[in-house]
């Protein structure tokens, strides 16, 4: 029971080449099966983390990573197909690269980084998983296109805007205290 949160993880990460291999088939049916079972192991693991106190730090790490990689998988092979505008696609890849690079910047210069997802992350992780959900089941046939497209999208964008500019802000205020701490006499 101790590593199960971390099993899950592990076994999320370990899923993102069939969701590749789904999408690059075109298999949207089954890919949408796939990435909602992603969503809903990233769930369940989180809970069970929190619940029964089974957080470490791998798991601290390894779970957002397993996230992103899903994501940067469906956002990249959604816009290649043209579900997607590739300025989105740049964008949601732009932030997690702003965020990974800014957490090993402030680890390698600063110290210890504690990852916690801030309010807007979470909001903005649950926007970019609606919205690709949408576009398989779109591909998949089981709606049609709509002005939904257009809201979810722009949305979407707000959040990982907002929430990439939140990440800088926050870490970029703790290094800058860390910083100052460090050099006081």
């Amino acid at each position: 029971m101790r590593h199960l949160p971390n099993a899950i993880t592990v076994l999320r990460a370990s899923l993102v080449p069939l969701l590749a291999w789904l999408l690059l088939e075109r298999d949207y049916d089954s890919a949408l099966a796939l990435f909602i079972a992603l969503g809903l192991s990233d769930l369940a693991d989180g809970v069970i983390a929190r619940r029964f106190n089974l957080r470490t730090r791998f798991g601290a790490v390894a779970d957002p990573l397993a996230d992103k990689l899903a994501m940067l998988t469906a956002v990249l092979l959604l816009a290649q197909h043209g579900w997607l505008p590739w300025w989105f696609a740049l964008l949601v890849i732009g932030r997690d690269v702003l965020i990974v690079g800014g957490a090993l910047a402030y680890h390698l210069v600063i110290g210890h980084v504690d990852m916690a997802p801030t309010w807007l992350s979470k909001a903005n992780t649950a926007f970019e998983f609606g919205f690709v959900a949408c576009l398989l089941a779109l591909g998949a046939g089981y709606f049609d296109d709509g002005t939904w497209f257009d809201v979810f999208l722009w949305l979407t964008s707000l959040t990982v805007i907002g929430s990439g500019t939140q990440y800088v802000y926050v870490w970029g205020r703790k290094a800058m205290r860390a910083r100052g701490t460090a050099t006081r006499p």
